[in-house]
């Protein structure tokens, strides 16, 4: 299992991000977390995203009770929680049950555009159980624990979070869905 980030992402009146890893190991100090500082660095450097900036960084154990609560008490706080690892087929992989368990909505389209994306890359991302949601506020998205899958996650996220955090915080005049779509039709 690998971290647990948590992303709060430029709006038009706010721009935090949470980095919240969730790993037994690396809770315990036995492994260092490499994917954690690999998505602080990803949202760091992204040219897409507006004034986002990483509010806090925690590492927790793969306990659900606890992820819960985290995700809970970080909502209100972050616009977009991105956690790494936990996602898997391991007994104690329960970052997407914890996610589940506190979320309003799901976003199945986000879900299957991460999970495409990493197919193209291996065969073996179809062992992951990663979700993504919305509680509140805040967008809550579970990325696989390696570097190579938060880079891959990421190419799919960070295009369209500006976009999401708009409509999530209700902040969405219309002008940025018909500059998205006039780049995209343009792309064809």
């Amino acid at each position: 299992t690998g971290p647990c980030l948590c992303v709060s992402v430029g709006t038009q009146t706010c721009s935090e991000v949470l980095e919240f890893s969730v790993s037994d190991s690396s809770a315990e100090g036995k492994r260092k977390d490499l994917s954690g500082p690999a998505i602080v660095e990803l949202i760091e450097n992204s040219t897409k995203l507006r004034d986002a900036k990483v509010v806090a960084t925690v590492t927790v154990p793969d306990e659900r009770a606890l992820i819960e609560a985290i995700l809970v008490e970080r909502s209100g706080e972050s616009d977009v929680i991105i956690t790494t690892g936990g996602t898997g087929f391991a007994p104690r992989d329960v970052t997407p049950e914890a996610t589940i368990n506190v979320i309003e909505r799901r976003c199945t389209g986000l879900e299957v555009a991460l999970h495409t994306r990493s197919l193209a890359a291996t065969p073996m991302a179809a062992l992951s159980r990663a979700v993504a949601g919305i509680l509140g506020h805040t967008l809550i998205v579970n990325f696989p624990g390696s570097v190579k899958a938060v880079k891959e996650c990421w190419e799919v996220l960070e295009p369209i979070l500006n976009h999401g955090v708009d409509l999530l915080c209700d902040h969405d005049d219309g002008s940025l869905h018909q500059a998205m779509a006039k780049h995209y039709q343009a792309d064809k």
